[in-house]
């Protein structure tokens, strides 16, 4: 039996700005349902692709800064779809 462990392990710090990108990567697709077909997945391609380019991204500070961007546009998407509903 071979027991499956990490390649790499994350500390703590790490762990913990992961699922912050990965909540922001939920919530944009939850802002996305919210639109119309073509809209729509405009969004989600837009989102994939911007999220795989960072992918690769190890230094804390630039995740962070990409986060606090992501979710101005993320307030900003959701204020729009509000306006036109």
């Amino acid at each position: 039996m071979s027991s499956r462990i990490p390649k790499k392990v994350l500390t703590l710090k790490q762990f913990m700005l992961r699922q912050e990108v990965l909540n922001l990567y939920r919530e944009v697709l939850r802002t996305a349902q919210k639109l119309d077909g073509d809209q729509k997945s405009e969004i989600i391609k837009w989102a994939r692709s911007d999220f795989e380019t960072h992918r690769s991204q190890t230094n804390e500070e630039t995740i962070r800064g990409l986060l606090i961007n992501g979710r101005q546009m993320v307030k900003e998407l959701q204020s729009t779809i509000k306006k036109t509903m």
